[in-house]
C-alpha cells in the first residue's frame, strides 16, 4: 500500500507536536511494515513563523520519500489581530474571515497542494486538522483520505469551516479516546469509521545514557527532581507550574528542584531550585527521565502527549493537568500517575510521589504494563494497519477536486 502524509512541517530536527508524531509513524510503517510512505510537506521548521527554512526537493529521510514544497507565505502579521476578534465567539465568524484566517495562519502553498491532488497514494493522511494544508489539502483528495485531527479543546475547534473539513473525511485516526470523544461530540462523525492509535514509544537501552554525566551536565548532582519536558510557554502551563512549585518549596524547603526543558519562550523567574535546559538531545532527555521523582505536564491541551508515555516507558510516575483529557486518561487507565486542578492538590500530589517509596514503585511497574499493553510500536502498527485495509483496495488515486486555490 502507498501511504502520503500531508504534515505542515516535518523532520528529524522538529521535537514534539504533532508533525512528530507524523514521522515517527510514516517511519514505522516504511520500516515495520513495509508499506511506501512519501510525505508532502513545506520547508518550514517554526510552527509559530512557518518561515522556510530546509531547501525545497525531495529527499529520502529514514526511508521516507519527503517532498518538501515552498511556501507563498507563512504566518502572516495580520493573522493576530484578525484572530483576537473571532476568538470569542468563533462559532459566529463570517465566511469571509475564516477564509482570510485560513490562508493568513499558514503555511499557505499552492503548490504543495497540486502535489497532493497529484498524489497516487492508496491512503492520503493529514495531520493535524489545524492548518492551510490541511483545510485546503483534504477536500482535494476526500475519498481517500484519513484525518489525524491532533485535536483539544481549544476556540479554533469552533469555527464553522471545520464542519464542512470533518464531514468529508472518509475516516479519522484518535491519539486518544477524550480526543475521539470531543471530536464525535463537536461533528457529529461517531459514524464515520474510526480508530484509535494512539502513538508508539521505544525507550533507548539504558547503556547509552550516563545518567551521572547527565545530572552533572545540568547541576543536578544527588538531588531529586521533576522534569517538564515541552516548550516553556505559559500557553502550556508552564508558568502555572513554576509558580506552584515555587510556593511548594517555600512550604516544604528541601533540596527537590524543578527541570524545564524545551524551547524557552516565556522563561520562569530566576532561582536556583529551578533548571532551564533549553533544546537538549534525546540521549540527555531520556537521562533526565530515568533520574526524574516524576514527570509534570501542566498543559490543559493536548491530543495525546508523548513525553507522558515516554515517563511511563522509563518507569517515571506522572502528574498531569486535571483540565487535559488524555493526559489524565493516561493516568487513570494507567495507575500510573496523579493530576491536579489548583495548588492543594499539586502539593499533595508532589509529596506523595517525591516521599512514598511504595507508591513510586507500584506507579514505576503500573506505567511500563501499560505501555507494553498499548504502544509499543507492534501494537500501534497492528491497529492502523487494520484500519489502513479499508482504504487500501477501493480509492485509487482519483483526486476528488479540481482548481487548486
Amino acid at each position: 500500500m502507498k501511504i502520503a502524509f500531508v504534515v505542515p512541517r516535518y523532520g528529524t530536527e522538529i521535537r514534539g507536536g504533532a508533525e512528530t508524531g507524523a514521522r515517527m509513524l510514516a517511519e514505522h510503517l516504511a520500516a515495520d511494515r513495509g508499506h511506501e510512505v512519501e510525505v508532502l510537506t513545506t520547508c518550514a521548521l517554526d510552527a509559530i513563523t512557518w518561515r522556510d527554512e530546509l531547501p525545497e526537493g525531495t529527499e529520502s529521510v529514514r526511508g521516507v520519500t519527503v517532498h518538501r514544497i515552498r511556501s507563498e507565505a507563512g504566518r502572516d502579521e495580520r493573522f493576530h489581530p484578525l484572530w483576537a476578534g473571532m476568538r470569542e465567539d468563533p462559532a459566529r465568524a463570517s465566511r469571509e474571515d475564516m477564509e482570510r484566517w485560513v490562508d493568513l495562519q499558514g503555511p499557505r502553498s499552492p503548490a504543495l497542494l497540486h502535489a497532493v491532488a497529484a498524489s497516487d497514494a492508496d491512503v492520503v493522511a493529514f495531520y493535524p486538522y489545524l492548518y492551510y494544508p490541511t483545510v485546503r489539502g483534504l477536500p482535494l483528495v476526500a475519498e481517500r483520505a484519513v484525518l489525524h485531527p491532533a485535536a483539544h479543546e481549544e476556540p479554533a475547534l469552533h469555527l464553522p469551516i471545520y464542519d464542512e473539513l470533518f464531514a468529508r473525511c472518509r475516516g479519522f485516526a484518535f491519539h486518544s479516546r477524550s480526543e475521539r470523544t470531543l471530536v464525535n461530540e463537536r461533528f457529529g462523525v461517531a459514524t464515520t469509521p474510526q480508530v484509535l492509535v494512539g502513538l508508539g514509544v521505544e525507550e533507548p537501552p539504558a547503556g547509552g545514557t550516563d545518567e551521572g554525566a547527565v545530572r552533572a551536565a545540568y547541576g543536578l548532582g544527588e538531588v531529586p527532581y521533576l522534569v517538564c519536558i515541552g516548550r516553556v510557554d505559559d500557553q502550556k502551563g508552564t508558568g502555572m507550574l513554576w509558580r506552584f512549585f515555587r510556593a511548594y518549596t517555600r512550604r516544604h524547603p528541601g533540596p527537590l528542584r524543578l527541570v524545564l526543558v524545551g524551547q524557552v519562550v516565556d522563561p520562569p523567574e530566576p532561582a536556583d531550585d529551578i533548571v532551564v535546559t533549553g533544546m537538549i538531545g534525546d540521549a540527555d532527555k531520556w537521562g533526565l527521565l530515568r533520574g526524574a521523582r516524576a514527570l509534570v505536564a501542566p498543559s490543559p491541551h493536548e491530543s495525546f502527549s508523548l513525553t507522558v508515555v515516554e515517563a511511563l516507558t522509563a518507569g517515571v510516575p506522572v502528574l498531569v493537568n486535571a483540565r487535559c483529557g488524555p493526559t489524565r486518561e493516561h493516568c487513570e487507565q494507567s495507575g500510573a500517575g496523579l493530576w491536579f486542578g489548583d495548588f492543594a492538590e499539586f502539593e499533595a500530589a508532589v509529596g506523595l510521589l517525591t516521599t512514598d517509596g511504595a507508591v513510586h514503585e507500584t506507579m514505576r511497574r503500573n506505567g511500563r504494563a501499560y505501555v507494553a499493553a498499548n504502544y509499543t510500536w507492534p501494537v500501534v502498527l497492528d491497529r492502523y494497519c487494520g484500519f489502513l485495509e479499508r482504504f487500501g483496495g477501493g480509492g485509487g488515486a482519483t483526486s476528488a477536486g479540481k482548481g487548486v486555490p
